[in-house]
């Protein structure tokens, strides 16, 4: 074998799931289809570290970022990766949102999520927080290497076999690898690598979030996230403040069948704008200085695949991981270790993490990824 664990996709999720195998001594093999992890889902969305107070309770998506927050901090504290903690508020408009709100609360309530809940309706939660989704998902790789995985890029699976007891990974440039166990964590392409092994139990479709960068307007930069109330199919527009002092509003979800198109729709603004100006008035008459999409590889009927493939021993299905990946990819991380254990993988006990220093991009994080999408 050349590894116990081939991981494919070094998106946040399977870099969180390389970094829990390799902190347990097992001999892991990072696959990642383009030249640089988080150059894809990872990389394009609001950087949000969500708390798990609207989600809704006992669902496995609940409690994978829940678990996600009391694993977060260490992680983060000892990787550097950047992080503004700054919090989140959300203010019901109509006695109908005033209802939604008050649901909300008790949401959180039973996910044991602490919110504060104002005299005027309005809901405070403190834990929410911002990062910069390209230096995290990087720093959990560059986390995983350190304690002995090997990444490798450009490295885009073209087959899988069963072979020897385990199963062999034929690789696009001709290459092949063998692995005892394979985590499918490649995000957009998950349904189209399951069927590499004659898995089409799931389908991944994209959900275009687009957003609108701004400079802050006014004497007082945006200090807290601001959160609409959300709805039945998404969380609906939010502003948020970014690491480097810009104001962010978004997203749309457009559903589509094209998961090579990460173009901004000319008519985006139009949809974000009003929604956001609701939220924070002082971008009434603010143009946006840039914009960017993202593709949430969301499931047709399904979320959060995480198990093992009911066809093809030794593949584990990790998919449909939509918005909330970057906060629950550690939750993930740690369940896909206790998968992978009980396909035979010996883990060891859990290594401290090595600390090192995060990677400097030099320019926005979601800069780098629409750069790369429209070389």
């Amino acid at each position: 074998m050349d590894a116990e664990v081939a991981v494919i996709g070094a998106g946040v999720v399977g870099s969180a799931v390389a970094l829990g195998l390799a902190r347990r001594d097992v001999a892991v093999v990072l696959l990642e289809a383009e030249p640089a992890p988080a150059l894809a889902a990872s990389g394009t969305n609001s950087g949000i570290l969500h708390t798990g107070f609207d989600s809704p309770a006992g669902e496995l998506e609940t409690k994978l970022i829940l678990r996600s927050v009391q694993l977060r901090d260490p992680v983060l504290d000892a990787l550097g990766v950047p992080v503004l903690r700054c919090g989140a508020v959300l203010r019901p408009r109509t006695e109908g949102e005033r209802g939604a709100v008050r649901a909300l609360v008790e949401n959180a309530a039973r996910n044991r999520v602490a919110v504060e809940l104002d005299d005027d309706g309005a809901v405070a939660v403190p834990g929410e927080a911002v990062t910069d989704p390209v230096i995290y998902t990087r720093s959990l790789a560059r986390a995983a290497v350190r304690h002995g995985a090997d990444l490798r890029l450009g490295a885009a699976v073209a087959s899988i076999s069963r072979a020897g007891g385990g199963l062999r990974l034929g690789l696009a440039d001709g290459g092949s690898l063998a692995c005892r166990v394979a985590v499918n964590c490649a995000g957009l392409r998950a349904d189209e690598v399951a069927r590499l092994a004659g898995d089409e139990s799931f389908a991944i479709y994209p959900r275009k979030g687009e957003f609108l960068v701004f400079e802050p307007r006014g004497a007082e930069p945006l200090e807290r996230i601001l959160l609409p109330v959300p709805d039945k199919r998404t969380k609906g527009v939010l502003v948020f403040p970014t690491l480097d002092g810009k104001v962010v509003a978004g997203p749309t979800a457009v559903d589509g069948d094209d998961k090579h198109d990460w173009s901004v729709r000319p008519d985006a603004a139009d949809e974000i704008l009003p929604k956001a100006r609701a939220l924070l008035p002082a971008l009434e008459g603010a143009q946006p200085v840039a914009s960017y999409a993202g593709l949430r590889p969301a499931g047709r009927g399904v979320n959060y695949v995480v198990g093992p493939s009911r066809v093809c021993a030794g593949l584990v299905n990790v998919a449909a991981i939509r918005s909330t990946g970057l906060s629950a990819s550690l939750g993930i991380g740690e369940r896909v270790g206790e998968l992978v254990r009980a396909l035979g993988v010996a883990l060891g006990a859990e290594r401290p993490l090595e600390p090192g220093p995060p990677e400097a991009l030099g320019r926005p994080w979601w800069r780098v990824v629409a750069e790369h999408r429209a070389a």
